[in-house]
């Protein structure tokens, strides 16, 4: 790989977003693709699924796909039970998680061994490491002060996915706040709520496991760069 070629790679790596090292096996050519630019290219079908699926491999005889993905990461704002037994299975499943309270009552060490911990405001910790779209925002707070902003950047983001705990007569009350916020109404059909897959859960664990399960979905059905960009158009 030439110097500009690693370059260009290494600026997407640091900037989280996904691309596609293509690399013609007869002559050695190489060529990056950056998700971006998917949608023109003469192998969009192919670069798509790779992207999608985060694996590379042979397309025909002669072409050779190198996937570079973005660590997913998931965003939790709420140092709760759920919260609990979510960090040790996302770590399980692959992704990165961090937990963002400012309630240092419960972010606390003991309560999330081995987990990024941030008792701080959402806004302050999402000023330096703000999100983008491999992430996923999970609220679990209740708490109108804490969650909203945070959904509303995940919105502004297009993370792929975005998911707040509570009711549905609860989640009425939070769309009325959104809207009143400056967010379209049907954009805030992306937020799952009431959270998770729809398993009967129960317990924390439980939810917990159900919250993990839609992540999951949503990161294998995620959508390109080009539909992500005409879902955030404004209208």
């Amino acid at each position: 790989m030439d110097l500009a070629l690693l370059q260009a790679l290494n600026a997407e790596r640091l900037a989280r977003r996904a691309c596609v090292l293509v690399t013609d096996l007869q002559s050695g050519a190489q060529r990056l693709v950056r998700e971006a630019d998917v949608e023109g290219d003469e192998l969009c079908d192919d670069l798509t699924r790779a992207l999608r699926s985060g694996k590379g491999g042979t397309v025909g005889e002669t072409i050779f796909l190198n996937v570079h993905l973005p660590p997913p990461r998931i965003v939790v704002i709420g140092a709760a039970h759920i919260s609990q037994a979510l960090a040790p299975m996302a770590a399980l499943a692959g992704f990165d998680l961090e937990i963002i309270d400012p309630r240092s009552a419960f972010a606390t060490p003991e309560r999330f061994p081995n987990t990024r911990l941030e008792a701080e405001w959402p806004e302050l910790v999402l000023r330096d490491r703000p999100l983008d779209s491999y992430c996923a925002l999970v609220a679990v707070t209740h708490d109108p002060k804490i969650d909203d902003l945070p959904l509303i950047e995940a919105l502004r983001a297009g993370c792929f996915y975005i998911g707040a705990l509570g009711s549905r007569k609860t989640h009425a009350k939070r769309v009325e706040r959104l809207v009143a916020a400056g967010i379209p109404e049907h954009k805030l059909a992306r937020i799952e709520a009431p959270i998770g897959l729809d398993i009967g859960a129960s317990t924390p664990a439980e939810i917990a496991v159900a919250i993990l399960g839609s992540v999951i979905a949503a990161f294998r059905k995620r959508k390109m760069h080009a539909e992500r960009r005409g879902e955030m158009e404004p209208s």
